[in-house]
């Protein structure tokens, strides 16, 4: 098959004149995947599905202008010179943290106008969008983007990497480290690891799954960032992610502590919305 024997054509399929994108087709299943697992955990938690459907309708297009509008900014002068490339967020170019703050602020404000509890909300989330990263990274996959420096192909290879990705990894005639599938696994373990957190009684309270979130991806994420080539920068001090990722690796561990301090305490995660039976 020719995928497996070079770079895969980014293009999935075109209609007419239209190229739909592998890009576009992968964060739209990394979605599809989120949204349908919230709703079966909301639920079962005492919130409507028809909350989340809403809230993402609102939140989506939100974070995805703030995810390209964060990434514009830290390369300004780039695209002050190119503007028509702005919008070409199918080639890539979006950044996952600017898409969760704007995204974040979305749903604090309809959590507030809908009178949800906000910490429940973001812990039925978390996970799942934890698991949507990971998906979405295939997008930067098919696009070879969002590597490492070069590497041998004996590198790759002693990773027992199959021949598809060890090949999509190959541009022009230089392999490169798959630092997007570090991140996709790290993820994925990540979505596997709230979960099974998630649903142990008395172990988290609400708030305290979307705290566990942040710090399982923001830990990650300042190590597999130190790889990259293609990182945006803060001057020629520290890359935008890393000095984030910092931040918000001590910012969660002194809310958790401050939240742990309050009495009385917040409710446990498994007791759901407090102002409503949870769904049969």
């Amino acid at each position: 098959m020719d995928f497996l024997l070079g770079a895969i054509n980014p293009i999935a399929f075109s209609l007419g004149p239209l190229e739909v994108h592998w890009y576009g087709v992968i964060i739209a299943l990394a979605i599809f995947v989120a949204i349908f697992l919230s709703m079966r955990e909301g639920k079962q938690r005492g919130i409507e599905g028809d909350h989340i459907v809403d809230m993402t309708l609102w939140a989506l297009p939100i974070a995805f202008i703030g995810a390209r509008l964060y990434y514009v900014v830290f390369e300004l002068e780039y695209y002050l010179q190119n503007p028509g490339e702005i919008i070409a967020i199918w080639n890539g170019g979006i950044a996952i943290y600017g898409g969760l703050i704007a995204g974040g602020l979305t749903v604090y404000i309809y959590t507030k106008k809908k009178e949800i509890p906000l910490a429940l909300l973001l812990d039925v989330l978390a996970p799942s969008v934890l698991l949507a990263q990971s998906i979405g990274r295939w997008g930067n996959f098919m696009n070879q983007e969002a590597h490492g420096g070069p590497v041998s192909r004996q590198f790759l290879e002693n990773l027992y990497l199959p021949n598809v990705i060890i090949e999509q990894m190959n541009i022009n005639g230089t392999y490169y480290q798959p630092t997007f599938l570090y991140e996709s696994l790290w993820s994925l373990l990540g979505f596997c690891v709230l979960i099974i957190l998630r649903n142990r009684k008395k172990l988290l309270r609400q708030g305290e799954v979307a705290l566990s979130y942040v710090l399982w991806y923001s830990t990650g994420r300042f190590f597999i960032e130190g790889m990259r080539t293609d990182s945006l920068w803060i001057g020629d001090l520290i890359r935008v992610s890393q000095a984030l990722s910092l931040v918000l690796v001590i910012g969660v561990i002194i809310i958790w502590y401050l939240r742990r301090q309050d009495y009385p305490p917040n409710p446990y995660y498994l007791e759901g919305n407090q102002n409503l039976e949870p769904s049969k």
